[in-house]
């Protein structure tokens, strides 16, 4: 995350490009303790532009996400990351 970039001093790390917080937690009644995604594009840990709250169980809607990503098929095109080597 960028966080730990930051923390293992790489500054040079960009924000999130897309987010996606799974959560039963109401923002109204103080349940998420301010951590939505607007306040994460606050702190620049994520950008705006492609960011979305689900507000389910996450046992019930993860399976459904990951489903739909994997049936579009747009990982095959993208180049393989070697996160091992990440921070080296």
């Amino acid at each position: 995350t960028v966080v730990c970039a930051e923390i293992l001093g790489h500054d040079d790390v960009e924000v999130h490009k897309y987010a996606v917080q799974i959560t039963v937690a109401d923002v109204r009644d103080g349940a998420c303790s301010s951590s939505t995604l607007q306040e994460a594009a606050s702190w620049g840990k994520v950008s705006t532009a492609m960011e979305q709250m689900v507000f389910a169980e996450a046992t019930s809607v993860l399976p459904l996400l990951a489903s739909d990503a994997y049936h579009r098929g747009h990982w095959k095109t993208r180049a393989k990351r070697a996160f091992a080597r990440m921070f080296d």
